[in-house]
């Protein structure tokens, strides 16, 4: 069994416990579309007990537990939503794979019955006169829409951070942000709050939260999927998808929502071709013959962005064991090519301008009123104020930025063309997920963002700290169900996805206890340990109890992590992590909150006891096991 899949079976042994209130028999955290799909078939569950679900898991861990805010706002509609669904398969009428399953948008998609805010308090009470595109083809294929996710205010940033919704944490470290704009989408799917979301990506915000939630997400071909309803930041850039924690259901949820739309003139790219179908372009051998150029510069062996490297050159050794050519290859002058190339600055104020014209008693009418009325987060304050600033949608400067994007897009094509590539391939973020508060660093949205072109990122593995790293593949346009193929042949060989410790499985529908951690040895020769972590907090507890030694011979009480199986070269072995004690302290107690790594080591058995004395070393092991 590999390390992921052990972490999550003991997760799950941990939490298990008998069925009943809103979580059923059917376990819907990890839950793939298909596995839903199939419960819902074979009357192990309905529509609407997955909703009360999916319900209770943003009870227990949206605000509490973990807090990762996520929620906007539920939807009140759902639970009816879904009864009408489960109405229809009693009639033998099933619309789809996504028929019952459900699922969450940002708070940047139209619906005709909530509020579309953009995470604004100058938005609060905006209410569309109808649904947005995506959100139409959606409610046609049958999806139970649970409500709306938090994004950075007005999409405006990576860090999600917004004056309606506040600061969304990453569930795999709620230290850290969970990227942007679509932040609260991607937390809302690593915690499994429903089966897929949507977000948005104007330059990386589809990309970027998949990266660090250890999800796949599809930043498309720009036209293949239609704009229209989304509250907008760049009209030129401006594209949404969906995030998923599998391939499949990547597919699944592109197939029900992109195609040509009259409204958005940039899916005239379509016309005269075949809709893409992405769950028939899966196929496991997809990567045998597949030529990738991997961005040199963007990979640097050295520096600080090393731990994000040796993930990134290991996933794509996988994928040449797999048939894969991988090369590295450069775009000569990259750094002067992407420089000035956005169109954010641009287009937003003109662009939100005549979003909020085409919505009858919009509480706002323009960026200006909202800077007026100070109804933005301070994060926001000089990116808006920047932008209002100008004063023309026309100018000599726009007319050089699109020059410079269309030497980029051309660059870019030439490099394909030259080393005859299928794909290029970079980090989606060249450093680890910055702490909240901080700036992140290492971004590489920009190359598909300014050019137009699709990038996939997939999971690709953990850091030392245990965040997650996300694999980015550029392709030609157009090319994207060809992309979702790579990712769905690296993923049936080489599967990354391991769910996050701090939103374990409901146990009926509530917060499981804490995993008590069984010594071994046990206890009864002078050393009781009685230890239990809270996962949702992740907080260590402990009362060790140090007998038959007198307390002026007690030097300390530590956790240590154990000693490779094979000692590295410069004689490395097991280190101490964590104090619990000190000297002439025999009954050491207490509670620490664990940062991640120490955590996932504790959840996994790669973490000691070892208590000093004069008497010498008494180290014991630990190891997760059900609460009696």
């Amino acid at each position: 069994m590999r390390p992921g899949a052990l972490l999550f079976f003991l997760i799950v042994a941990a939490c298990a416990g008998p069925s009943g209130g809103p979580q059923g028999d059917f376990e819907v955290a990890e839950a793939s579309i298909t596995d839903l799909q199939a419960a819902l078939q074979e009357g192990r569950t309905t529509s609407v007990v997955l909703v009360e679900q999916y319900l209770a898991r943003i009870a227990a861990y949206d605000r509490a537990g973990p807090a990762l805010n996520t929620i906007i706002r539920l939807n009140p509609l759902a639970r009816e939503q879904a009864a009408a669904l489960d109405a229809e398969r009693a009639a033998e009428t099933v619309r789809g794979p996504m028929h019952g399953v459900p699922v969450l948008m940002k708070d940047n998609y139209d619906m005709d019955w909530m509020p579309t805010t953009g995470s604004s308090l100058a938005l609060a009470g905006l209410r569309p006169v109808d649904n947005a595109f995506q959100v139409k083809r959606l409610l046609e294929a049958g999806a139970v829409i649970l409500g709306k996710t938090n994004l950075h205010e007005l999409a405006a940033g990576i860090t999600t951070i917004s004056s309606l919704g506040g600061q969304t944490r990453n569930p795999y470290d709620p230290a850290r942000n969970p990227g942007g704009s679509s932040g609260g989408t991607g937390a809302a799917v690593a915690a499994s709050f429903g089966a897929v979301a949507w977000g948005s990506d104007t330059c990386g915000s589809i990309r970027i939260p998949a990266s660090v939630h250890n999800l796949f997400g599809l930043r498309p071909t720009k036209g293949l999927s239609s704009i229209d309803g989304m509250l907008p930041l760049s009209h030129s850039q401006d594209t949404g998808g969906p995030l998923a924690r599998t391939v499949t259901d990547l597919a699944i949820a592109l197939d029900a929502t992109v195609g040509r739309d009259p409204a958005d003139p940039a899916t005239a790219i379509l016309e005269g071709r075949e809709t893409p179908n992405f769950q028939a372009a899966l196929d496991q051998a997809a990567l045998d013959g597949a030529r990738i150029g991997v961005l040199e510069a963007w990979v640097p062996e050295q520096g600080s962005a090393g731990s994000v490297t040796r993930v990134i050159r290991d996933a794509l050794a996988e994928m040449e064991a797999l048939g894969a050519t991988v090369l590295d290859v450069e775009i000569p002058e990259m750094d002067d090519l992407l420089a000035n190339t956005g169109l954010i600055d641009f287009e937003f104020k003109f662009d939100l301008m005549d979003y909020l014209a085409g919505v009858p008693d919009a509480p706002v009418s323009s960026l200006e009123e909202i800077l007026a009325a100070g109804l933005h987060h301070e994060a926001l304050d000089g990116n808006f104020r920047r932008r209002n600033e100008r004063t023309a949608r026309d100018s000599p400067e726009l007319d050089e930025t699109l020059e410079r994007r269309r030497a980029l897009t051309a660059a870019v094509v030439d490099l394909l063309t030259r080393h005859d590539l299928d794909a290029l391939a970079y980090p989606t973020m060249r450093q680890e997920t910055a702490l909240i508060g901080a700036a992140p660093t290492g971004a590489t949205c920009f190359l598909s963002a300014h050019t137009g072109l699709p990038a996939l990122t997939i999971p690709a593995g953990f850091t030392a700290r245990g965040l997650p790293v996300g694999l980015e593949l550029l392709g030609r346009s157009l090319d994207d169900a060809r992309l979702v193929a790579f990712a769905f042949a690296y993923e049936a060989a080489h599967p990354k996805r391991r769910a996050p410790l701090r939103t374990p499985p409901l146990v009926n529908g509530t917060v499981p206890s804490p995993v008590q951690l069984a010594t071994d040895p046990p206890s009864g020769d002078g050393l009781d340990a009685i230890m239990a972590v809270d996962l949702p907090t992740g907080t260590l507890s402990y009362r060790i109890t140090i007998s038959a030694t007198d307390p002026a011979d007690v030097y300390g009480t530590v956790l240590r992590r154990r000693a490779p199986e094979a000692e590295d070269e410069n004689g490395g072995g097991a280190t101490v992590v964590l104090r619990l004690g000190g000297p002439e302290e025999p009954e050491p107690t207490g509670a620490v909150q664990l940062p991640t790594r120490l955590l996932h080591d504790l959840m996994n058995g790669e973490l000691e006891l070892l208590v000093h004395t004069s008497r010498g070393f008494d180290h014991r092991s630990l190891t997760p096991r059900v609460r009696p």
